[in-house]
């Protein structure tokens, strides 16, 4: 199995001598890049560079940046406007910013610190009007999961929050109009430490993304599987990555399929297979009945067909991080820069950019 340890010395010898440029700490517009200012935006993500400073990037479709926004930490998820030009970058959990952004000017809005005794877990999702964003928070003291519901106005107030539906909510996503599905980890920490790992209750969830009645939840047999991060599949069902929070010689399948009102549907691999993810699915993304999930703990990443849900292959890349889809095609990005496209099944082309990925991004409309 690799360690954290080990992924860090891997990502460090792929890194070599690679650097981004400094980005300034107070800005209105992003740092736009000569060299590709005439590219067009495909790739949005939040990033690290190599003086241990955090940026979210817009970049070309080989991921070359075309704009650097600085972040006050490291960011996580990424959430895009439909029908708009809006992206809501939101900070790693115990988070305490979002920050929104014209991902087409680069023009940035102020910060949005997290309300008094309220985190960010990562992620978020816009309503299919674009009016209002969703977020998941959780309550400091308890890490009871609420759903911050801001209105996309300037200073994005908050106007509902949507609570009762279990603890540490970590992605949501927007499965129709009027649903969200929620990947609720089930873990109450301090800061990042656990607290509560025997007694934990995972689960995915489903709210009326009006008024936060909830809908449905489901559950895997093993507690220990912490539901966190969502995909919707081509064919509509909810992709769920989880993380393994057993014993660490323990093998556990690690990402599942689920259309409402059945059960969850475990994907199939040994368990040496399942060991190499590291206990780790950080991005899912589904193209043409195939599904891609990386695992930047296992310095790589897994393609199953989604049907029959047997595995088709498993790939080292270091520091695997975001994936998103493009003309039928895989993007897939890594902490070391490396950029892949990949045609189902398993067709790969390389690309090198400057950016150090972090664990997500989005592909841009256009």
């Amino acid at each position: 199995m690799v360690t954290d340890t080990t992924r860090r010395k891997l990502l460090r010898a792929a890194l070599g001598a690679a650097t981004l440029a400094p980005v300034a700490t107070a800005l209105t517009a992003c740092s736009g890049t000569t060299a590709t200012a005439q590219a067009t935006p495909r790739i949005i993500g939040c990033s690290r560079t190599a003086k241990g400073n955090y940026a979210l990037v817009v970049a070309s479709r080989d991921g070359q940046p075309i704009y650097r926004c600085a972040l006050p930490g490291r960011g996580h998820g990424v959430a895009l406007q439909p029908g708009g030009a809006l992206a809501a970058a939101f900070s790693r959990r115990p988070g305490q910013y979002l920050q929104v952004l014209d991902y087409r000017s680069g023009e940035e809005w102020p910060i949005r610190a997290a309300d008094p005794d309220r985190h960010f877990y990562g992620h978020g999702v816009f309503s299919a009007d674009g009016q209002y964003l969703y977020a998941t928070e959780g309550v400091s003291t308890t890490s009871e999961g609420v759903i911050g519901v801001y209105q996309v106005t300037p200073g994005l107030p908050k106007v509902a929050e949507y609570t009762g539906f279990g603890i540490g909510p970590h992605e949501v996503v927007r499965i129709d109009e009027h649903t969200l599905a929620i990947g609720v980890g089930g873990v109450h920490t301090q800061g990042r430490t656990p607290l509560n790992l025997d007694t934990m209750q995972p689960a995915l969830v489903y709210l009326d993304a009006r008024n936060g009645a909830l809908l449905e939840k489901v559950t895997l047999a093993d507690k220990r599987l912490s539901i966190r991060h969502l995909s919707v599949t081509d064919s509509g069902e909810v992709a769920c990555g989880q993380q393994y929070r057993g014993e660490p010689e323990q093998a556990a399948p690690l990402v599942a399929l689920h259309r409402r009102g059945e059960p969850l549907r475990q994907l199939l691999a040994e368990d040496e297979q399942w060991l190499r993810f590291n206990h780790y699915i950080a991005s899912i993304a589904s193209v043409d009945g195939y599904l891609l999930a990386t695992s930047p703990r296992g310095n790589c990443y897994g393609i199953w067909h989604e049907a029959s849900r047997e595995l088709v292959e498993i790939r080292p890349l270091v520091d695997a991080s975001g994936v998103g889809v493009i003309q039928g095609e895989w993007l897939v990005g890594s902490g070391s820069g490396k950029v892949l496209t990949i045609t189902p099944p398993a067709s790969v082309v390389g690309f090198q950019s400057p950016v150090m990925w972090d664990n997500h991004w989005n592909v841009l409309p256009g």
